[in-house]
């Protein structure tokens, strides 16, 4: 013990006045060697902001014109089928992108979450071996198929061989198509029986959109869309169905590419809906930033803030259409992070004044304890004297 009190002791980097000139103290010796730790741990850490570069933050007015703004998402509906489910895009320049499905993927998922095998749409119930013409008698033997459009055709050659062309025929003249069963072709694919046998699945659906650099919006809702009377409505009649469960869990959404430190607020976020049917609402400011790293790379992205609110709505007046709803706006302020390297001098200089500021406060705090231990020793002797 007294060999390890001795080396401990000819650690003291304080000597002492007259005698202290050259007294080693044990206190000394452990606030030196408690005064190394802590330059050590100050210089780990000096250099560690040194080998990271600093980002510096600037605000400028957004001055960029005719760009496009790509929007990223992933998001599960644990109880609306994906046969329902339609993404729609729309900004106020006009331009609208309805039951958009280029750069969108869809996943079924059952009642646990796991993804069903898929298939493509339009596949149902088998198909009859001479299906209705459009002159209204069935496919003769070396006759060309041309289903009917029920009216919706814009030309005596179209032709809608399947459920969906004459959905979608519909749905450009505005129409909404109460009964698939009266359809043939919707009939004779089984489009209700499909509808049925998916009810009580999910859907994951994931992808990207890109759109007018302007404020928009874009939402998920069941039931293909069309204008009617200048209002954006949904076919909902098709699917006989009274509500609909919107409730959703946002995977990913983001407004342009990963930079490092972005929060994306909206990730692993989650809404249970408690009503039977009504429009969720996301009311998102996006902010454009601009991403610099020290090889001169730049990232053109944007950050965002958000706001939500539910509106319950009747189905049937088609008060609100059901859905889940993203408006964003953009902000005309962009924000630019730039990344800028430590000079070496700010380093040494900095490490210079940690050796500094550590070895000075520890002489104070030796010289304190040192004579306040020889002060107390000179009482005792002369108490024990007198």
């Amino acid at each position: 013990m007294d060999s390890i009190m001795s080396k401990l002791r000819n650690l003291d980097a304080y000597p002492k006045i007259n005698e202290d000139f050259y007294s080693r103290t044990l206190s000394g010796g452990v606030i030196t060697l408690a005064s190394s730790v802590v330059m050590i741990l100050l210089f780990i850490s000096e250099l560690r902001l040194y080998l990271h570069a600093s980002t510096e933050t600037k605000l400028i007015v957004d001055t960029s014109r005719g760009e496009t703004l790509r929007i990223n998402f992933d998001i599960t509906f644990p109880a609306l089928p994906c046969s329902m489910l339609s993404l729609d895009a729309m900004d106020i320049s006009g331009e609208q992108h309805l039951d958009v499905r280029h750069d969108i993927i869809k996943k079924r998922l059952d009642t646990q979450g796991n993804v069903i095998g898929t298939r493509q749409d339009g596949i149902g119930a088998p198909k009859i071996e001479n299906p209705l013409q459009k002159h209204g008698g069935r496919l003769e033997h070396n006759e060309t198929y041309c289903g009917s459009c029920y009216g919706a055709e814009e030309s005596d050659e179209e032709c809608c061989n399947s459920c969906e062309d004459v959905r979608e025929a519909y749905r450009k003249k505005g129409w909404a198509v109460s009964n698939p069963d009266l359809i043939d072709q919707c009939k004779r694919e089984g489009f209700l029986e499909r509808i049925k046998e998916e009810d009580g699945e999910g859907c994951n659906i994931y992808g990207f959109l890109e759109v007018n650099k302007v404020a928009g919006n874009f939402h998920f809702a069941p039931g293909k869309s069309f204008q009617q009377s200048g209002v954006h409505v949904h076919d909902l009649l098709a699917f006989q169905k009274d509500s609909f469960n919107l409730s959703h869990h946002i995977n990913r959404l983001a407004f342009g590419d990963y930079f490092p430190g972005v929060v994306n607020p909206l990730d692993r976020a989650h809404w249970t809906q408690k009503t039977p049917s009504g429009m969720y609402q996301y009311f998102i400011k996006v902010v454009p930033t601009v991403y610099s790293d020290l090889r001169g790379h730049t990232i053109q992205t944007n950050q965002f803030s958000v706001t939500e609110h539910f509106k319950t709505g009747d189905v049937g007046r088609f008060q609100s259409l059901p859905g889940v709803f993203f408006f964003y706006d953009l902000s005309p302020i962009k924000v630019t992070f730039t990344e800028e390297p430590v000079s070496f001098l700010h380093f040494l200089t900095n490490v210079c004044a940690i050796v500094g500021g550590v070895f000075t406060v520890s002489g104070i705090l030796d010289s304190f304890i040192y004579h306040g231990q020889r002060a107390i020793k000179k009482k005792m002797e002369l108490g024990k004297f007198n």
